[in-house]
């Protein structure tokens, strides 16, 4: 098969060449707009998954010969969570050449961190698959690039960062308030205020709590060492 422009214009930008197009077209392929003859990428993105965690664990093991697994376990987390995958799919556009079906489409699935992050898993397997390993590894490192460098701040858990923060100063732990939320059920934007008992507090909004309140713990710590 031939690939469409959009897909070997992607292609350039992968900086990979396949050799089975059908691989590439089958990780952009979204489970809304499947069927028999169009698989999704469902399963390269869980190879893909894979394949991202051994390139990664291997190069925080170069990275930091000294560091203990207690050190490098948030590491991986913080380099192979699906945000980060969603945002090193943004820089690629790979939101762009998402095959989606219409109702995905009129949610804005071409936006969501979960869609662009299985994607992303799945173009990883693809990559594996029509390449090798070798080939898959170089990708993820040259698009993961200084992710790798600065993963040691990167993996602080913001939440209790911020709490260890207020304690050492005689102040109770911070308090998460939910404060609007907005969008269809199926795909819902929370937006998170966190406040400290001296006043100070910040705002995030993501498409689940977790990431809105470790979103907003980020936020307003940077904002209290600042002071």
């Amino acid at each position: 098969m031939k690939l469409s422009a959009d897909l070997t214009s992607f292609s350039e930008r992968l900086g990979h060449e396949f050799k089975r197009p059908d691989l590439l077209l089958r990780a952009v392929t979204h489970s809304s707009i499947s069927s028999p003859t169009r698989p999704d990428n469902q399963r390269l993105e869980f190879l893909g998954d894979r394949v991202l965690g051994l390139v990664m664990a291997e190069a925080l093991l170069r990275a930091d010969r000294a560091a203990a697994e207690g050190q490098l376990a948030p590491r991986f987390n913080a380099l192979v969570r699906k945000e980060t995958c969603a945002a090193v799919a943004r820089e690629i556009d790979l939101g762009e050449v998402l095959k989606l079906g219409r109702s995905e489409m009129m949610s804005g699935g071409r936006r969501k961190d979960a869609l662009l992050g299985d994607a992303m898993e799945a173009v990883i397997a693809a990559v594996y698959l029509d390449g090798g390993f070798e080939s898959a590894a170089a990708l993820v490192l040259r698009l993961w690039g200084k992710r790798i460098e600065t993963v040691k701040e990167d993996a602080r858990d913001a939440k209790t960062a911020l709490q260890e923060w207020a304690q050492a100063r005689g102040e109770p732990p911070p308090t998460y308030t939910e404060v609007g939320r907005t969008g269809p059920d199926h795909a819902p934007q929370f937006t998170i205020e966190v406040q400290l008992k001296s006043g100070a507090s910040a705002r995030a909004e993501a498409s689940s709590k977790r990431q809105a309140e470790q979103a907003a713990a980020k936020a307003l710590l940077g904002s209290v060492t600042k002071e």
